[in-house]
């Protein structure tokens, strides 16, 4: 099984989205959203991006 994303309600009454691996660890937590639609789409919106290619900014540009 891979890992799950769970909407839920926040504290302010807006949603937000947690994605969970496999073992039940939290690897990422969204802002809030007003709406769950809104939170809906920031999870596709992060599905489509999962693939980007990594940038680090440590290291000074050469």
């Amino acid at each position: 099984m891979s890992g799950k994303y769970e909407v839920y309600v926040d504290r302010s009454g807006g949603y937000q989205f947690r994605l969970k691996a496999n073992n039940g660890e939290v690897i990422a937590t969204s802002d809030s959203y007003k709406t769950k639609v809104a939170a809906l789409k920031g999870i596709e919106a992060l599905k489509s991006h999962a693939k980007s290619h990594v940038v680090d900014l440590t290291e000074p540009a050469s």
